[in-house]
């Protein structure tokens, strides 16, 4: 079987998609997730070769002393300086991460520093703060007595004649009970240590370039900003027809083979949620009549055409509105859909991506009721960033499902590569 590598991985889609990276996430985030995303960063004074929109870009630091993301800092400017972040709307807000920036050199670490909320007239100091930690390398977190507003400021005052920065702000409605290191939880077993290791270090040499971090629309920031659930919309890229039944099985089989995927994350590594629910909204068509129902149920997109395919609603679709936020589409956030099921006549193989995921409309028909559809399985799992493996493959591991044609369902390593990538991007929901 031939596999198509046209955008097939996540990854892949990074140097195709850059213009289209999350900056902003939702509104409605997820318990413990960042509304930081949201907001808009200004500062008291920004150095000119730095810049204040660093501080809610998503990108977790790896090092306070680190020159190589974008950061905001004060340098030359010394004594008490904020960054201040603003929604368009009022948030309710109980905890904040700061991560501070240490050059080792004119920017230090903070001698003291503080949240403060606006009244509508006035910033004030949060009440109740659980105390104000300052350390290097790591997220300092306070908590407070809950305040709803649109404004909030975290207030720096240098130690001594050093100026000072940060690197990155989050802001909680509803933090983890515990800041648990990056590693709790993970217990791969003993064979598959080393091959994990290897699969990870190839990921970051391979595509760290490509801002493998800051890319801000894998399936885990959709799954995330949706506070647990993913939409789609089908492109129906055929000439036959659909009936109402055939419709619905499709339905069905797409969140099927989804909970696949799910299920091996469920009560793993602070893993918020024990179902991810994964809901049909709309359908994208050449010709109406093609579609033998007349019930609402979804939207129904006509003779849009996109890479020669019917597109679905682009206002309704996240690929094209990262920020969240979906103010031209009809039915708001609840009709937006995060990923497409593109299904095509006579297409080989599969494709797969932040957009979604592209296999062939007879395959997946005549699938509908398997247990386990190979690709589309695969497919999925570059939609959550998982590599292909092509020319190379881990040490001690035999056939998996991401290594394409050598395995039919997902497997182990499978599994543990899948909470792999949810081990090292976990913190930046806030787990």
């Amino acid at each position: 079987m031939t596999w198509h590598r046209r955008a097939a991985t996540a990854i892949a889609a990074l140097a195709l998609f850059t213009s289209y990276l999350l900056v902003a996430g939702t509104a409605q985030a997820a318990p413990g997730d960042n509304l930081a995303w949201t907001a808009t960063a200004t500062a008291s004074y920004t150095s000119s070769w730095e810049s204040v929109t660093a501080v809610n870009d998503g990108i977790d630091p790896p090092r306070s002393n680190d020159t190589t993301n974008p950061r905001w800092g004060t340098w030359p400017q010394t004594g008490t300086h904020w960054v201040e972040l603003t929604w368009p709307t009022a948030q309710t807000i109980r905890a904040v991460d700061a991560y501070f920036f240490d050059d080792q050199g004119g920017v230090r670490l903070p001698s003291t520093w503080r949240v403060q909320s606006w009244s509508g007239s006035a910033f004030a100091d949060v009440p109740g703060a659980s105390g104000y930690p300052v350390a290097a390398d790591r997220y300092n977190r306070v908590t407070f007595t809950a305040v709803t507003t649109t404004r909030l400021r975290v207030q720096l005052t240098s130690n001594g004649t050093a100026s000072v920065g940060l690197l990155e702000v989050k802001a909680h409605t509803d933090p983890p009970t515990t800041n648990p290191p990056p590693t709790s939880g993970w217990n791969p077993p003993a064979n598959l240590v080393q091959p994990l290791g290897e699969v990870w270090q190839h990921v970051e040499q391979t595509y760290n370039n490509g801002n493998l971090y800051g890319f801000r629309n894998y399936g885990w920031d959709q799954v995330m900003a949706n506070r647990g659930y993913l939409n789609f919309c089908v492109r129906w890229d055929s000439s036959a027809s659909v009936t109402a039944a055939q419709r619905d099985q499709i339905h069905a089989a797409l969140a099927r083979q989804y909970k696949k995927w799910f299920d091996t994350l469920a009560g793993h590594n602070a893993w918020p949620y024990t179902e991810v629910p994964v809901r049909v909204v709309g359908w994208a068509v050449r010709d109406r009549a093609q579609l033998q129902w007349s019930d609402t149920s979804v939207d129904i997109y006509v003779g849009d055409i996109r890479e020669n395919a019917p597109q679905c609603s682009e206002p309704c679709g996240r690929f094209f509105n990262q920020n969240g936020q979906y103010p031209n589409c009809p039915g708001g956030v609840a009709r937006h859909y995060d990923q497409s099921l593109w299904l095509t006549d006579g297409f080989a193989g599969g494709a797969g991506g932040d957009w979604g995921q592209r296999v062939g409309r007879e395959y997946f028909m005549n699938n509908i009721n398997a247990a386990n559809m190979h690709i589309l399985l695969h497919e999925m799992g570059h939609t959550f960033g998982l590599d292909d493996f092509y020319d190379w493959t881990p040490t001690g591991v035999g056939g998996f499902l991401m290594k394409a044609g050598s395995a039919s369902q997902i497997t182990e390593f499978d599994t543990w590569m899948f909470r792999d990538w949810w081990r090292h991007l976990k913190s930046r929901y806030g787990y």
